[in-house]
């Protein structure tokens, strides 16, 4: 299976976040500054990660480069987000980026993999959610470092399941 793994980061931590999942995914692990568009089509398996800043925004790389996403052909392509944030700090807008890039994805045809439970998480709000789920994997590594580990293995575990990667990885 051929994964991509886009991210974009400032601190670094969204950086390490996208290292470990890249590994974990024996993919190919690109900052979205170095992104073009066929970067995001050319894969079984497109899984794009980003910070949330402020009060809801996108990390500024994404900002600036948000056209890649929005001219890709994401037709019934896998996609998969992961996020970092942080929920106590910023309750009402926990990992919104993921739900930015969520919509975007969807709107180009993208087939969203990856939701996780929001159990375990204190926040009042994150465009993330929807049906009571996060669209991908939510990471606090402010409150909840200790976690993200175990977060991150899950969730590999989970995409790694996930019937449009088996078949994909069957193919190649």
């Amino acid at each position: 299976m051929n994964v991509t793994v886009i991210y974009g980061s400032d601190s670094g931590t969204t950086k390490a976040v996208a290292k470990k999942i890249a590994a974990g995914l024996q993919a190919r692990l690109l900052d979205i500054t170095a992104a073009k568009t066929a970067d995001f089509e050319g894969c079984d398996l497109l899984v794009l990660g980003s910070p949330t800043y402020g009060i809801g925004d996108l990390q500024i790389d994404w900002e600036d480069k948000l056209g890649l996403l929005r001219e890709a052909t994401l037709t019934g392509k896998p996609v998969a987000l992961f996020g970092t944030g942080d929920q106590a700090t910023y309750a009402d807008s926990f990992v919104d980026a993921i739900g930015i890039l969520h919509d975007i994805a969807v709107e180009r045809g993208a087939v969203i993999v990856g939701h996780t439970a929001t159990d375990g998480y204190s926040y009042t709000a994150s465009l993330a959610e929807r049906d009571g789920r996060f669209v991908g994997l939510a990471l606090d590594e402010d409150g909840q470092s200790s976690k993200t580990e175990a977060r991150i293995a899950a969730w590999i575990a989970q995409l790694t399941q996930t019937p449009a990667l088996s078949q994909a990885a069957v193919s190649a």
